[in-house]
């Protein structure tokens, strides 16, 4: 492989910037545009730190003071020489030493291709690489330990187990098949009836935790349900603490949706505050109406907002009829104002039993919803089940893709088929789960799945 090079930090002025080489001639490289402070040829020592200058080799012009980190092949993030160059963290500092380091022999790394070495060359399954990004983007503290402990090898080490029962019970079936004089074949079939309800099981157990990985990793999908100028848009601008929606007198100026994540109580919201609930004309507005009621049929929750100064009327109603059986949160605003008249209204209670009182003009009564929030997705509701978790789509629909196997060979072990056509669905099993840790799985998934990375990891 060659030897790759990219800035690994963020491309803006800090204090510091690193860039980091990969490669078999990463010190080659390195000692044409390094001079260390030291004179003395020591040689090269893994997990050491060496300070001195970043030189241009045809001028001899300094470029900047650094400090070089350095990591000895197969004991480094990618098994391969590498060196991490700590330079100042200003742009064109950084740009220049990278520069220098192309110029010399490198060639610039693809997005994820650090990470991806490291996949490629054993030190890490397709899981553990893919937690990495899924650690870069966490939003909340729950997201980062389910990503950390995926990096870990919590989910790997699950799939391993699960591939050496069934690997277990197809070296029976081999073996039942290669000799068949010894007539065991019953008690293979037994052995594979237990092994197979028992592996269902613990997919069955993983596949119960994508919903909980969901909300961690996409964050719990919020709506602001209500009709105009019930004081939706300033209910999102209070917890927000920004003016981030336009609030006006004027009825219907929400027409589209306003999408933000916020961070309540250590749970990610995705926070989606949409058009006013009511019949128009204008056929603007009734698009927005209509997106709003197809985004509270699958939100995971709704704040549904009222004028507490005002009785209900059918549009309210309406409102009531959707979050009913959802999971909802009801909100009394305009507080303010006086007496909340809708607050002993039975009809409410008979739709969602969390109801608070609030002013998000004068912003009463947000602490009480974080509060109720937390309450609602903190309390068990996101359970890190033992550490296994599984937060990843596509870990989610191969587990399911096996659970469709080992149910094919459940129901052919029990209609009595021969036990080597038994063998043929289990064998897809095996092949569902070497996709989920990178072991049977194509390059273009592989592609894809580095892709989405930053440069310099």
């Amino acid at each position: 492989m060659s030897t790759i090079a990219a800035i690994s930090t963020a491309t803006s002025n800090g204090g510091i910037g690193i860039i980091r080489m990969s490669g078999k001639n990463s010190f080659e490289i390195l000692n044409k545009i390094f001079v260390p402070f030291s004179k003395t040829k020591n040689q090269i020592k893994g997990y050491s730190i060496k300070f001195g200058y970043i030189i241009d080799p045809k001028t001899k012009e300094k470029i900047d003071e650094v400090l070089v980190s350095f990591f000895i092949g197969p004991k480094s993030y990618t098994t391969e020489n590498m060196c991490e160059i700590n330079s100042h963290g200003g742009l064109v500092i950084e740009k220049k030493i990278l520069q220098l380091c192309i110029e010399n022999g490198a060639e610039l790394a693809e997005p994820g291709e650090f990470t991806k070495r490291a996949f490629l060359n054993g030190r890490i399954d397709l899981t553990q690489a893919e937690s990495v990004i899924d650690l870069i983007n966490s939003k909340n503290d729950n997201e980062a330990k389910a990503s950390i402990n995926q990096l870990e090898g919590s989910l790997s080490r699950k799939i391993r187990d699960i591939r050496d029962k069934l690997l277990d019970v197809m070296a029976d079936i081999e073996a039942n098949i290669d000799y068949p004089e010894y007539d065991i074949e019953e008690v293979t079939n037994i052995k594979i009836k237990k092994v197979l309800n028992d592996i269902k099981s613990d997919l069955l157990k993983l596949v119960d935790t994508f919903e909980n990985g969901k909300l961690l990793k996409e964050g719990v999908k919020t709506i602001i349900l209500g009709k105009p100028n019930a004081g939706k848009s300033s209910l999102l601008n209070a917890i927000l603490e920004e003016d981030r929606a336009i609030v006006s007198e004027y009825a219907g100026t929400t027409r589209d949706t306003i999408e933000e994540f916020v961070n309540i109580k250590g749970i990610s919201l995705k926070l989606i505050d949409t058009a006013g609930i009511r019949h128009t004309d204008d056929r603007i507005e009734e698009i927005g109406v209509q997106k709003a009621l197809k985004l509270s049929q699958d939100a995971d929750l709704i704040i549904a907002i009222f004028d507490g100064s005002k009785e209900l009327d059918k549009e309210d109603l309406e409102i009531l009829n959707i979050i009913k059986d959802k999971k909802s949160i009801v909100l009394l605003n305009k507080k303010d104002l006086g007496d909340i008249k809708l607050e002993n209204r039975e009809v409410i209670k008979n739709s969602c039993n969390n109801i608070i009182k609030i002013s998000a003009k004068n912003k009463e009564g947000i602490e009480d919803i974080y509060n109720m929030i937390s309450n609602m997705f903190n309390n068990n509701e996101i359970s890190m089940n033992d550490g296994v978790i599984i937060t990843n789509i596509r870990h989610k629909n191969q587990i399911d893709k096996a659970i469709n196997s080992i149910n094919e060979a459940i129901e052919a072990n029990e209609n009595g088929l021969p036990i080597d056509i038994v063998s043929i669905p289990i064998k897809q099993v095996l092949n569902d789960l070497s996709a989920i840790t990178g072991e049977d799985v194509s390059e273009d998934i592989i592609n894809e799945i580095f892709s989405k990375f930053c440069l310099g990891k």
